[in-house]
């Protein structure tokens, strides 16, 4: 697995806490921030992904 993979796990789950923890406080502020960290978090995973997938292609 990447690096970027297990960084991007890691803030989609960090942003998921943030995200909920702002909806149930009410905070609009900390609720965007938890989605916009989550949604980093995805492209990031989506690029570790890829680059995986380069190295098992080129690995054959």
């Amino acid at each position: 697995m990447d690096k970027d993979r297990a960084e991007g796990i890691a803030h989609q789950v960090k942003g998921g806490v943030k995200e909920v923890a702002g909806k149930v406080t009410g905070d609009k502020k900390t609720e965007a921030a938890g989605a916009a960290e989550k949604a980093a978090g995805k492209v990031q995973n989506a690029v570790g992904g890829a680059k995986d997938t380069v190295k098992d292609w080129t690995n054959r």
